[in-house]
């Protein structure tokens, strides 16, 4: 069995031979460049020049060397995009600046700065504009060359027998309504001129079916999960209310989904979103969704033991591995190891679960606790033919 039947048997909510794992093939499955080569000296592999596949957050492209080692079985497809492609680094004294083709500015701190965060946004108010909107330099989302060479990329991952993830170009209508004109303003919008919020939201509505359109025309056929992504969860509840979900987001992210299920009907659709998502899992599962990404169980209303019985015959669960805000980074081996356990005997039986970290590995992750996972993985992710987990 390859790694791509691996995961397409999980898709369908089987049990295969073993859990499948990711590690970088989206930017929330990912690893920080830093804990990225503290991994591969661990692992006795040799130094290299570790591209970038999101200079936002730092992630380190996984090369072919600690793929084949770690056993991962999906490759991910990166668009060119705000993140990954036409990226200068401007000196601003304690920082590097960085400003992006949406207009958006990036602060990275030079002493101990792990990653980019949005410091000026290009439409900084709540009173915006429908003449604002319309005339704003709008990147072209649905460009070609977006896309450019990931065709053979794709090529040449299922003909080694991975399986291929497609990521979206730009983070979902939520956020990225966020990053044009701040978090305060956008929230402000909603509640105060649900009209003009609309307005915004149809626009990068737009953009997002462009790119999906272009790149599916091009790589539908060799993809097997395409992706979207737009956090609504907080620690302990939502960003927004449900009722406001539903009537200014839902219609719009729904037709997302119905573009990409018309264009790539075999293409399993993974939504993210962090924290506590559970009152709206049942929209995402009405709107298309077939994976949820990433399980943090740690957020109030996300036990994992409660999301596999209330919607593991809809949905497959991808990621929800280990904590990664306290015990991957914080934690003893044996904690490592207990969680891992927990994790895979709570969310795998049956299939329809891939194993992931709960969002991506940070800089101060030790190595260490890395390959306890791994190996928790291994010990633990084998399935006996017909009679659910091993017992390690």
């Amino acid at each position: 069995m390859n790694s791509r039947e691996r995961l397409l048997i999980a898709l369908d909510h089987r049990e295969a031979d073993r859990i499948p794992f990711d590690m970088g093939s989206i930017q929330v499955s990912g690893i920080h460049v830093i804990a990225y080569r503290n991994l591969r000296q661990a692992l006795g592999l040799p130094e290299t020049e570790t591209v970038l596949c999101d200079t936002i957050q730092q992630l380190a492209t996984i090369e072919d060397d600690m793929a084949e080692r770690l056993g991962i079985d999906v490759r991910g497809l990166y668009p060119l995009n705000s993140h990954n492609w036409n990226i200068v680094e401007e000196d601003a004294g304690a920082y590097w600046a960085y400003h992006d083709e949406w207009g958006i500015t990036h602060h990275r701190p030079k002493e101990k700065g792990f990653y980019f965060s949005i410091v000026d946004v290009p439409l900084p108010t709540f009173n915006i504009t429908e003449e604002q909107i319309e005339t704003f330099p709008w990147p072209d989302m649905g460009a070609g060359w977006r896309v450019a060479g990931l065709r053979e990329q794709a090529e040449q991952y299922r003909a080694a027998g991975y399986a291929v993830v497609l990521k979206d170009a730009f983070a979902g209508i939520f956020e990225f309504g966020q990053r044009i004109v701040g978090m305060e303003n956008l929230l402000l919008l909603m509640a105060m001129d649900e009209k003009m919020a609309c307005v915004l939201f149809d626009k990068l509505l737009e953009l997002k079916l462009a790119y999906w359109h272009s790149a599916l025309e091009e790589l539908g056929d060799l993809v097997d999960v395409v992706t979207y992504a737009d956090d609504y969860g907080t620690q302990k509840s939502q960003l927004i209310s449900p009722a406001m979900f539903r009537k200014q987001l839902k219609p719009r992210v729904r037709q997302v989904f119905e573009l990409q299920a018309r264009l790539a009907p075999h293409a399993k659709r993974l939504f993210h979103s962090d924290g506590n998502v559970r009152p709206l899992i049942p929209d995402f599962i009405e709107m298309g969704v077939d994976i949820l990404n990433p399980v943090q169980a740690t957020a109030t209303g996300m036990a994992a033991a409660d999301l596999k019985r209330d919607f593991g015959q809809d949905l497959v669960f991808w990621g929800g591995g280990v904590d990664t805000q306290g015990i991957l980074p914080n934690g003893t081996a044996q904690e490592v190891r207990d969680d891992v356990k927990r994790n895979i005997e709570t969310l795998a039986p049956g299939g329809g679960y891939i194993f992931n970290t709960v969002h991506n590995i940070q800089a101060d992750v030790p190595p260490e606790n890395i390959l306890v996972m791994w190996d928790t993985l291994q010990e633990y992710g084998v399935y006996r033919s017909g009679n659910g987990l091993a017992d390690g």
